[in-house]
């Protein structure tokens, strides 16, 4: 009897077999609880209850199969640091996609189950440090109203992971809109047979864009689609100082959700050549270069779906340039309005960008948190800051209050404003870390305590206060594979 409420359907089983390889999960030896999200699982028309029972751990851990569950690993490519590969699900499996009692479809996924076909050599397996660490982020990036893939539960597996050293084992369940990606469209284009493009462009505008079905131009559309919603996702990264790290076209989901958070972190001094993973030895995917990089795998996106627009050849290249060129005024917008709420501004004025620009090269030069500064702005407190106290600032802190005496009367006071757009905290690169070292000796209190101070980012509470302060120490990360 399926006493957890799982709802399984499953279309992505419906495309050709190209694309996946059906997978069972491999059993682990003794599973153990160790994070299960009450909030979502009530949001799926999930038993929590039932999760936290022993057959609820052995199906999240993948030792007994969830009714109506079909396991499988999707199939992809993608550009790794800009080169073009072969990839899959390596440590991957799609259990299935859930309908919730609201009638949404998400797919529930395990990281870390086991070997697949496209493993190329790897173990399958993840250690439990980087499982909590996409547990932490995207639970923080959900609460900052940012679109992302979101994390059900952490399950040790009683096994040992080797990596550089020995380490506890782990599988997290993860919930996304679809795992669909750019470099899933970009397989198709390379290795698909027939109408295996075709197949996967319709079966993407189905599941997302449904109100494209029956346009005859329907994947020119898409693509105008999916370069919205980068555009948009890029922008809230950039307005709360988000550092992705591994913006591969295979890590660029079709849905516009972030997904994949290895080696992410967020940024404290505010630098655009801010770099955080250890493997990006040349600074390709740091913070300031962010959009540019997700306009290039939008580029390669278009590259892939060629062969479905209409006309051929230059023609039909024109036209899928036509809908890249919306990304920066997409983005412009997204990220400007951000700025001006961020600020305090309402309406718009042309002089806007430069104020924006202003202050963040006043940040640049004397290394000011990105995080607080914001929130001293909020708050009109000016204290023990180089920047803060140097006459550049004041000059443009000038500027700033006569723009907002400029403005018109709104609801929202200028102080509010800045209240909904400034969050009084982020995942704090040295709080997560210590929460994740406590937690791989067994004491789990720092990362409850972290992911509740972290779950109301714009309550500005006293209780925060702990969670708020920067480090100022260099920090480095890891993908974890």
């Amino acid at each position: 009897m399926n006493t957890t409420g799982w709802n399984f359907d499953h279309t992505y089983a419906l495309l050709p077999p190209k694309f996946y390889e059906l997978r069972a999960p491999t059993p682990v030896r003794a599973p153990e609880l160790v994070l299960v999200n009450a909030e979502l699982a009530a949001e799926l028309g999930l038993c929590l209850e039932a999760l936290r029972s022993k057959e609820g751990t052995l199906e999240l851990a993948g030792s007994k199969m969830p009714e109506g569950a079909l396991p499988l690993a999707q199939a992809y490519a993608g550009h790794q640091y800009g080169h073009f590969t072969m990839l899959g699900d390596g440590r991957a499996l799609l259990l299935g996609e859930q309908i919730t009692p609201s009638g949404e479809r998400f797919d529930i996924g395990l990281k870390g189950s086991g070997r697949t076909a496209f493993s190329r050599g790897g173990d399958g397996r993840a250690h439990l440090a980087p499982m909590l660490r996409e547990y932490v982020i995207s639970e923080a990036m959900h609460a900052l109203g940012i679109p992302t893939t979101r994390s059900l539960a952490v399950v040790r597996t009683g096994e040992v992971v080797r990596r550089e050293t020995a380490l506890p084992g782990a599988i997290l369940t993860r919930i996304a809109r679809s795992h669909l990606r750019v470099g899933t469209v970009q397989y198709a284009a390379q290795w698909g047979e027939g109408d295996d493009l075709r197949a996967l462009a319709d079966y993407t505008i189905k599941r997302h864009f449904p109100e494209l079905l029956g346009e005859a131009g329907r994947y020119l559309l898409l693509l105008r689609e999916v370069v919205k919603r980068q555009a948009a996702l890029v922008a809230k990264w950039q307005l709360v100082g988000f550092v992705h790290g591994v913006m591969n076209t295979d890590n660029m989901s079709l849905c516009g959700e972030t997904i994949d958070y290895g080696p992410c972190a967020f940024m404290d001094a505010y630098d655009p050549a801010t770099v955080f993973s250890s493997i990006d030895t040349y600074g390709r995917y740091a913070y300031g270069n962010q959009p540019r990089i997700a306009a290039w795998n939008l580029a390669r996106l278009a590259e892939a779906l060629l062969p479905l627009l209409p006309n051929t050849g230059q023609q039909a290249s024109a036209l899928a340039e036509a809908e890249l060129s919306l990304f920066a005024p997409v983005y412009e917008k997204a990220w400007t309005e951000g700025m001006r709420a961020k600020l305090g501004l309402h309406g718009e004025q042309a002089d806007d960008t430069p104020l924006f620009a202003d202050l963040l090269k006043l940040m640049q030069s004397h290394r000011a948190d990105y995080t607080t500064t914001f929130l001293a702005l909020t708050y009109n407190d000016f204290a023990n800051s180089a920047l803060f106290a140097s006459a550049e600032f004041a000059q443009w802190r000038g500027r700033w209050q006569l723009r907002q005496a400029q403005q018109e009367k709104n609801d929202l006071s200028a102080h509010e404003l800045m209240l909904t757009a400034n969050p009084a905290l982020i995942p704090r690169n040295h709080r997560v870390e210590e929460a994740l070292q406590a937690a791989e000796q067994g004491n789990l209190n720092l990362v409850e305590r972290l992911l509740a101070a972290l779950a109301k980012p714009f309550a500005h509470s006293a209780e925060q206060s702990f969670y708020r302060e920067p480090s100022g120490l260099p920090y480095r990360t890891f993908c974890g594979t």
